[in-house]
């Protein structure tokens, strides 16, 4: 019992990973875009 629950946890714990660095990186996309359309201003 206690296998399935570590292995259905460690399944969240890379979807959680996965989508801290989606997040993370439409954060930064987003910096880029403002920073490039300021500069190129």
């Amino acid at each position: 019992m206690s296998k399935k629950y570590d292995e259905h946890q460690d399944m969240d714990l890379k979807g959680t990973l996965v989508s801290v660095f989606f997040v993370g990186a439409v954060i930064i996309a987003m910096w880029v875009i403002v920073y490039l359309m300021y500069v190129a201003r």
